[in-house]
């Protein structure tokens, strides 16, 4: 009960804080860089990988059926759309996916040193020895690991319901898996951190839920609206800013709840010090 009372204190500290100028620019910083990167990116592939995907799609076995359904129903003005929309269905997650890993990377830290400062954690001692190398490796084998079962799980993307579930689910794990570490990273031992992960896995896992579940509202109007398509570059910057405060949002709520979470163990494990070391004195005496 104590952890659920926890999430919604953090959520609350996490919700003032990203209206803070010093969250904002932190926000618009990875977006900027990002959205600069993907931008030409953009520009370089869009034309030749249509064509590829415009091939494919009439002649692979598995997505030439998609062709024919619509020239039954009559939908044959809607067979042009059939390709970008497959590449921007593409595209979504690999940008998204981005933005979080270079979020966790370069932003957190920030974020969390920012959090620090504040009174209520300024005890709390780094104890942490973990490394900005092994949370690069961290990050990026976690973001292919979702990549992996985006991919798998993306056909099943078009059914109107699952577009609003799987992506929520997938990048809730994401972001509860890169927060979770990235936030520890400079202050809890490895055995700390093992302790508030097992301890608190549950009520990371709904934070991070429901922070893939705002990062869909952008996601699902990508994937759902014609105009979206149409304007796909002024809309994916618009919804990767979206994104990129989203996810310092996120970053906030991670920082206030396992910093608290953190000291609290440490509280918890200095009360019990005094009584063992009386024990240990007693058993002198006698």
């Amino acid at each position: 009960m104590q952890g659920v009372q926890n999430v919604f204190r953090s959520l609350g500290l996490a919700m003032v804080g990203t209206m803070h100028p010093r969250m904002l620019w932190l926000s618009f910083r990875p977006f900027l860089i990002v959205s600069i990167l993907w931008g030409i990116v953009i520009w370089l592939i869009w034309s030749p990988a249509l064509d590829m995907l415009r091939v494919f799609l009439t002649t692979s076995i598995f997505t030439s059926w998609i062709q024919t359904v619509l020239t039954w129903v009559g939908l044959d003005e809607a067979r042009a759309w059939v390709a970008p929309l497959f590449l921007v269905m593409l595209l979504i997650p690999l940008i998204a996916t981005s933005l979080l890993v270079y979020i966790a990377f370069s932003t957190v830290p920030a974020i969390v040193s920012s959090v620090m400062r504040q009174g209520t954690y300024q005890g709390i001692e780094a104890l942490g020895k973990g490394s900005m190398i092994g949370s690069f490796f961290y990050t990026i084998w976690s973001a292919l690991i979702c990549l992996a079962l985006i991919m798998l799980t993306l056909p099943v993307w078009w059914v109107p319901p699952l577009v609003a579930i799987l992506p929520p689910l997938l990048w809730g794990w994401l972001t509860m898996r890169l927060m979770s570490y990235d936030v520890l990273l400079k202050h809890a031992t490895t055995a700390e951190r093992d302790i508030l992960l097992e301890r608190y896995r549950w009520e990371l896992l709904g934070m991070g839920v429901a922070a893939g579940m705002l990062g869909a509202v952008p996601t699902f109007f990508w994937a759902t609206s014609a105009l979206a398509l149409v304007l796909f570059p002024f809309v994916s910057f618009v919804a990767l800013w979206v994104y990129s405060i989203i996810f310092v949002f996120a970053a906030l709520w991670f920082s206030h709840f396992l910093l608290g979470a953190l000291k609290e163990l440490r509280t918890t494990e200095e009360a019990k010090t005094p009584k063992v070391e009386h024990a240990v004195i007693d058993m002198e005496a006698s």
